[in-house]
């Protein structure tokens, strides 16, 4: 048996553990080295130190660490490990935090060899080896050369409302110390693994487990015959298999044949791949335009092809575009992008001596886990409770259960507690993606400019389950027009169904989409006028009182448009004096769901006896920093300090609403702790009791409400982007982000929130991609493949928060995190147009895409 020091201590682990990272995990508890990716080691996420050099654990056999020494974050002298928590907390440099601890070993290494000569282009370089899907890495930057020179700040805790302080939990992620759902063990655990599709559409004939049931160590293995409920779930339709039955019919490769259980991982893995399936192979249907012509389904047990339409109409298009000075015909492609949170989905359930089961989950929407879990095991839903363990990113990919039912299902069967975890290749088949979606547009303007008319026909690929991807077209049909008021307005946007991976919620949730290309329209435009961008785009803008895509009359919030197009003219203005290349995006995306739906969100404040103070809220904290929200709302209204606040998420109060998606966390959840603080003072803050609060948004309406000006969307953010290129390298040397938040809680974790989503749409804009073949086979199936952007390739961000108030909105907030990246693709675009003249109409636009 291999041995090696661990963090000063001899320690002797088991030979057949598959890297040294297992052996890590798995038999020595030591948690901070983070799985993200193994064995690929192309995350960076289990870095640690052998013999003081930084290597990724998860590519090194036992064997080759014996008679070594191994270093984790465990192992740093408390001294050192305060500095970097302090670093990384002040500079707001860790979000979800999942990807931290790794970062932070490769940095010790760094300044233990450079010390305070350590340099950013270092960092860049050397910080290679790490994704971070959250933070855009600019505060990383920042942290790790305040440690390298000794100038760390203070990590202060923020107080009320606009205060700048420490995202919650901050120093306990940067550490490691703060666990997600694979970290946690329980006694007489047991681990999961799924068996996927081998065909994208295929009859399941037989499903035999007996080779898997044979194999030393297996415990159980559950198929779709052993679930006693429900077969199908979903957020929206129940359309989604837990498991293919024999006789069902797979629709993609992300479908789930059957849970192995077994006494450890490996084990349970490898005899997952040893359940003989038997199908007989049809023919997948892939391309969503001839799809709709199809007499054949691509998805077992529905019927036709079309999920959704959304459509509506304003004025006459046809008479407007006949008589407008200049018309842009044009057809844009969107690509289909992997979401690449670096925590891959873990679930862990365990039966509860009352009879119950709990299940700890990471998921957007922990009721609704709850809800889909009681119904596949036909139990009530107070039988379940989920508690949220907040994860390592989604992005919105996370919305959907990934395995939650099928560890819940053998967890509740065999009465011990379950955990799976998926292989990053598992969760890069099973969760939704963002859609790629074509895009028709004809838009005119008048010979000054001014809008006259916009179409636009969008098909959008949403593969076979439903998820949300209605919403995601719905969405994109509402924005089609951008931030502009246009009088005549035509818009038709399908959702299809195909074989093709599952698509739905990703952050910009179609809003995206519809602006790459109305803003793309706005250029062409522009140029057509003979007048600059920017000027077009102050044209037309839309103000207080405008008629607004579908109808609706904007709002005074409404104006943070026309605010962030203008801080950003300065800049636009002096690089243009300079000679550079320039590209502007300007861009608006709600906040909330809207479009008819009643949201309602609750919270709860307890008092304890101790003088700390509880909140609970119903929103899934991911990184964006929705619990620190929470704190500081509670902080503001209690006029106690964040130190004494803590904030809870699972489903023991009914107190969940839906998907933590749209900035719904900010601005509904900020309006139900606010209500909950305001009752507990009228409740006299009594210890131990439940003070509830309550807020709601009832007066939105749908597209088909038939009302001549529909309030389709309560609150909407707003952001200007400007994006500078070096004309003679042709490299974006710097992006300009303006952001009106309506009001910024906390200024650090808006601007981390900004720059994440900045390097997220520069990828989007350039290399970022997840194609599948005619086979409905993705075909970039690593963490290497996806195109995300690395350190050296991030440009200068400068971000620039503007507060103008969104009405009927506590506090006035809009929110950030969805909008981010919505201008930036347009902004590329435009840039790259001003370097070589070349009309982008594709993404990505780099020559991978």
């Amino acid at each position: 048996m291999p041995r090696f020091q661990l963090n000063g201590v001899e320690v002797e682990v088991a030979a057949d553990h598959p890297h040294l990272l297992a052996a890590l995990r798995e038999e020595l508890g030591v948690t901070s080295p983070k799985d993200g990716c193994s064995p690929s080691g192309q995350c960076g996420a289990c870095t640690v130190l052998i013999d003081g050099k930084a290597r990724v654990s998860c590519q090194l056999s036992v064997e080759k660490v014996a008679g070594r020494s191994v270093t984790t974050l465990e192992g740093l002298d408390e001294a050192e490990r305060n500095l970097f928590a302090d670093a990384f907390a002040a500079h707001g440099a860790t979000q979800c935090g999942f990807c931290t601890p790794g970062i932070v070993m490769r940095s010790k290494a760094l300044i233990d060899k450079k010390g305070d000569a350590l340099t950013r282009d270092d960092l860049r370089r050397h910080l290679g080896a790490h994704l971070c899907r959250c933070t855009g890495y600019v505060k990383i930057f920042e942290a790790v050369e305040d440690v390298a020179h000794g100038t760390v700040p203070e990590a202060a805790p923020p107080r009320g409302l606009g205060s700048r302080g420490i995202k919650y939990e901050a120093r306990e992620l940067t550490l490691g110390d703060r666990g997600y759902v694979d970290d946690l063990r329980l006694p007489e655990m047991l681990h999961g693994a799924l068996r996927l599709a081998d065909h994208a559409r295929a009859t399941v004939v037989r499903i035999d487990t007996t080779r898997a049931e044979a194999v030393e160590g297996v415990v159980a293995v559950f198929t779709a015959k052993d679930v006693p409920g429900e077969l199908r779930v979903g957020l929206i339709h129940k359309d989604w298999p837990v498991f293919i039955p024999e006789g069902g019919r797979t629709s993609y490769l992300g479908d789930v044949m059957a849970i192995v259980v077994a006494e450890d991982r490996e084990t349970a893995r490898t005899a997952a791949t040893l359940i003989d399936v038997e199908y007989e192979v049809l023919e997948p249907l892939t391309d969503p335009r001839r799809v709709l012509q199809s007499d054949e389904n691509a998805v077992w047990g529905l019927e036709g092809n079309v999920l959704s339409v959304s459509a509506y109409t304003r004025g006459d298009v046809e008479v407007a575009l006949a008589s407008s000075a200049h018309v842009v015909h044009e057809v844009f492609h969107t690509q289909r992008v992997e979401q690449a949170f670096l925590e891959p989905e873990s679930t862990l359930a365990a039966p509860q001596p009352d009879g119950g089961l709990h299940v700890w989950s990471g998921g957007q929407g922990v009721w609704d886990d709850r809800d889909q879990i009681a119904a596949v095991l036909a139990v009530p839903k107070e039988a379940v409770t989920v508690e949220l363990v907040s994860n390592g990113g989604a992005f919105g990919g996370k919305e959907d259960m990934a395995n939650q039912a099928q560890t819940a299902l053998a967890a509740w069967l065999l009465d011990r507690p379950v955990k799976c975890t998926l292989t990053r290749e598992q969760s890069l088949l099973i969760h939704a993606k963002r859609h790629p979606i074509e895009l028709e547009y004809w838009v005119g303007c008048d010979e000054d400019g001014r809008l006259t008319a916009v179409r636009a026909r969008m098909l959008g690929d949403s593969g076979p389950y439903a998820s949300v991807g209605m919403k995601v077209l719905e969405r994109a049909a509402g924005h089609a027009t951008g931030p502009y008021a246009v009088p005549n307005v035509d818009v038709e946007a399908i959702a299809a169904r195909t074989n093709n991976p599952v698509c739905g919620a990703f952050r910009g949730f179609g809003a995206n989409q519809a602006q790459f290309a109305m803003e793309g329209a706005i250029d062409r435009l522009a140029e057509k006028v003979g007048i600059d961008s920017f000027e077009m785009r102050r044209r037309n803008v839309i103000y207080p009182g405008a008629e607004w895509g579908p109808g609706q009359i904007m709002d005074d919030g409404c104006r943070g448009a026309e605010a962030c197009l203008e801080a950003i003219r300065p800049h636009y203005d002096s690089a243009r004096a300079a000679g550079k290349a320039v590209g502007i995006g300007l861009a608006m995306k709600n906040s909330g769901l809207g479009n008819g739906l009643v949201e309602v969100s609750e919270a709860v404040v307890r008092f304890e006896a101790d003088g700390t103070v509880e909140v609970r809220h119903g929103w899934t904290e991911m990184g964006q920093g929705v619990h620190t929200v929470a704190q500081q709302v509670a902080a503001e209204e209690l006029g106690i300090p964040t130190e004494k606040i803590r904030v809870v998420v699972d489903t023991t109060r009914e107190i969940g609403h839906g998907q933590t998606t749209g900035s719904r966390g900010t601005l509904l959840g900020a309006g139900a702790v606010q209500d909950a603080c305001r009752n507990a003072d009228a409740g006299g803050r009594e210890p131990g009791v439940d003070y509830y609060g309550r807020y709601v948004i009832d007066w939105t309406d749908s597209f088909d409400s038939g009302k001549e000006h529909p309030v389709i969307n309560s609150a909407f953010g707003y952001a200007a982007q400007l994006v500078i290129v070096d004309r003679e390298s042709g490299e974006i040397e710097r992006v300009v982000a303006a952001h009106d938040v309506g009001r910024a809680v906390n200024p650090l974790l808006v601007e981390g929130q900004i720059e994440g989503a900045v390097h997220m749409g520069l990828g989007y804009a350039l290399s970022e991609d997840f194609p599948a073949d005619d086979e409905g086979r993705p075909t970039n199936m690593t963490l290497r493949s996806l195109g995300i952007l690395r350190p050296k390739d991030m440009p200068e961000v400068e971000p620039i928060i503007l507060e103008i108030p969104q009405p009927r909105a506590p506090y006035g907030v809009k929110g950030v995190g969805e909008i981010g990246l919505v201008p930036t693709a347009p902004a590329v675009a435009a840039a790259l147009h001003d370097l070589d003249g070349v009309w982008r109409a594709s993404l990505p636009m780099s020559d991978r895409g």
